[in-house]
């Protein structure tokens, strides 16, 4: 007879794998703690001590879950999984830290075809240092594999985080006044969201290879699409803790203008002047190759632009100069302004970037 193991095995499901995957990436979980948590890796949960909130006066948790897109596409064509982990915290954690959020405590979630050890702990690897940059502990995951859903080389991360904020210290739209300044943080690249698009553009309409030179980008097509995202989470916490910081914007699905919008108060109006800043050469070459026009590539994709403050004029200075000490370049790129008739919670974008 057959026993279960073997049975299991002969179904496509290979148990050996998956704890040897958990063996390797013991050592970069065991690297993203925070003093707070409790146990490690095996347990049904991942274990955080609450009795840290007591210093809050009035806590609010916030949670936020994400995935990467089809950017993992690109990761698995060219057999690189030790970046697709640091997008995967970027989304999560940046959508906490808008509303001033700490992240606490992250959990990740790998659905794969065939678990592959290395490759599992070469994701789990890109989790943890992502989540060391963002001070927030790594608790637990789940990697499933699903034979004959998804092919042998096929997977999908996805992720979820809990975060605290003291309730009056929240930030967002009630915040918002007119005169604050729009502050714009510079983007690392794609990040993880219009990849569809942009793989369009590149392998359907131009038929380019993932190892393409292009001199443009001064590297392959290939290693320009995984730059991983920036990961806003502590440097976005100090001016939001230390300046006058009345809003945060995470620039993801929907491009610049539909993220900040979701931050502003109806009342109110923006206005971003796009000769402000010059955006990658990826994004001027997804437009020109693909033939893409501006709006739909400013409703796609970042533009340059990673993640925007809403911020008091007397304070401008200083959420500039806090920025440029995590090495990122930040700049005034508009205002905040009453509201005509039409404008009301919208954001616009004027003028041109430099080049285009």
């Amino acid at each position: 007879m057959t026993d279960a193991t073997n049975a299991y095995a002969v179904a496509g499901v290979d148990i050996e794998a998956a704890d040897r995957a958990i063996d390797l990436m013991k050592e970069w979980v065991e690297k993203a703690r925070r003093p707070e948590q409790i146990g490690g890796l095996g347990g049904f949960a991942g274990l955080f001590d609450a009795s840290a909130l007591t210093k809050y006066k009035r806590p609010l948790l916030a949670t936020s879950t994400d995935g990467v897109g089809t950017k993992v596409a690109i990761a698995q064509k060219m057999d690189v999984h030790d970046t697709i982990g640091h997008d995967l915290v970027g989304m999560v954690v940046d959508d906490l830290v808008v509303c001033g959020a700490e992240p606490l405590f992250m959990t990740d979630y790998i659905a794969t075809g065939k678990v592959v050890p290395e490759r599992i702990a070469a994701i789990v690897k890109g989790i943890a240092e992502a989540c060391v940059l963002a001070g927030t502990a790594l608790v637990g995951g789940e990697t499933a594999e699903h034979p004959g859903l998804l092919h042998p080389d096929e997977y999908d991360v996805a992720g979820a985080a809990t975060g605290v904020v003291e309730a009056n210290q929240l930030l967002g739209a009630e915040r918002v006044r007119a005169g604050d300044v729009v502050i714009a943080m510079e983007a690392s690249g794609l990040h993880s969201n219009g990849y569809s698009l942009v793989r369009h553009v590149f392998f359907n309409q131009a038929k380019w290879e993932l190892d393409r030179e292009v001199a443009e980008l001064g590297s392959t097509l290939g290693q320009e699409l995984l730059v991983p995202t920036r990961i806003y989470t502590k440097s976005c916490l100090e001016i939001a803790r230390n300046t006058e910081t009345h809003a945060l914007s995470h620039v993801t699905g929907g491009g610049l203008a539909a993220n900040l919008e979701r931050v502003m108060p109806k009342e109110l109006t923006a206005t971003l002047d796009r000769a402000t800043w010059t955006p990658q050469p990826i994004f001027d070459l997804v437009r020109k190759v693909g033939e893409v026009k501006q709006a739909d590539l400013e409703a796609t994709l970042n533009c340059g632009v990673g993640m925007v403050s809403l911020t008091a004029p007397d304070s401008v200075d200083d959420v500039i100069a806090r920025l440029a000490t995590h090495g990122i370049k930040a700049w005034v790129a508009g205002e905040v302004r009453e509201a005509g008739a039409g404008e009301a919670g919208k954001v616009a974008l004027t003028g041109q970037h430099p080049g285009w």
